[in-house]
């Protein structure tokens, strides 16, 4: 804008940008996704992955140190994410894979 000043008032020259909200869109993945989370068997499912799923990923990113790859390129991410993998599960036989007498 040439005067940033004439868009404070009624009678100004600035830009306005105007789009109508009378088209109808489909639904989406995301919206699926909401559907499937919030009804009744979701959120037993969903609740359930609290406990499975996200606690591996934070032990990863936090506790290994993983934020971010080191490494370019899908099969040297691919590679790096199976070490890191493969580290997560020794370290759980160490922790939980002993018999007990």
């Amino acid at each position: 804008m040439q005067n940033p000043a004439s868009a404070d008032h009624r009678k100004g020259s600035g830009r306005q940008v105007s789009f109508s909200l009378s088209h109808k869109r489909g639904p989406t993945y995301a919206d699926w996704m909401k559907h499937r989370v919030d009804s009744q068997a979701g959120k037993q499912i969903y609740s359930h992955r609290m406990s499975v799923v996200e606690p591996v990923f934070a032990n990863i990113g936090i506790n290994k140190g993983l934020n971010r790859f080191s490494l370019r390129g899908k099969d040297k991410v691919q590679s790096q994410w199976q070490l890191y993998c493969m580290l997560h599960n020794i370290k759980k036989l160490t922790n939980y894979g002993q018999l007990s007498p």
